[in-house]
């Protein structure tokens, strides 16, 4: 069992950086695929980012490329989204999740185990 808990959330303005962190509890965290998922308001759940245990380069949605960064902190357990240059498009609840696999998976179903999910919202 691996327990998941997301912070870093809020409400910023269009320009702004965040820094989302989901520290992982319960089971060996190296040995788990990490990633971030995003939710708004009446859209279906959308990928974001995900890191592989084994090494593999971390894979990043078109839509935040460039502008995100997931990484992460083995000694702590906790991974990273770093977030800059917020958009509007941007606001939604983010979703931190783990799964055994050791490639960045960009599948849903491919994790088992999920935060309770943070709000960041991106004002005009």
């Amino acid at each position: 069992q691996v327990q998941l808990v997301e912070s870093g959330g809020g409400s910023v303005q269009t320009g702004a950086s965040l820094r989302l962190s989901c520290e992982a509890s319960g089971r060996t965290f190296r040995d788990y695929g990490m990633g971030w998922f995003r939710q708004a308001p009446g859209k279906e759940r959308e990928f974001v980012a995900a890191d592989g245990w084994s090494g593999v380069n971390a894979d990043l949605a078109d839509s935040v490329r460039g502008r995100f960064r997931i990484y992460r902190d083995k000694v702590k357990s906790v991974v990273y989204l770093q977030m800059d240059s917020l958009k509007p498009d941007d606001t939604a609840v983010y979703y931190c999740a783990a799964g055994r696999h050791s490639w960045p998976s960009r599948r849903h179903d491919e994790y088992d185990y999920w935060g309770q999910g943070i709000q960041v919202t991106v004002s005009s």
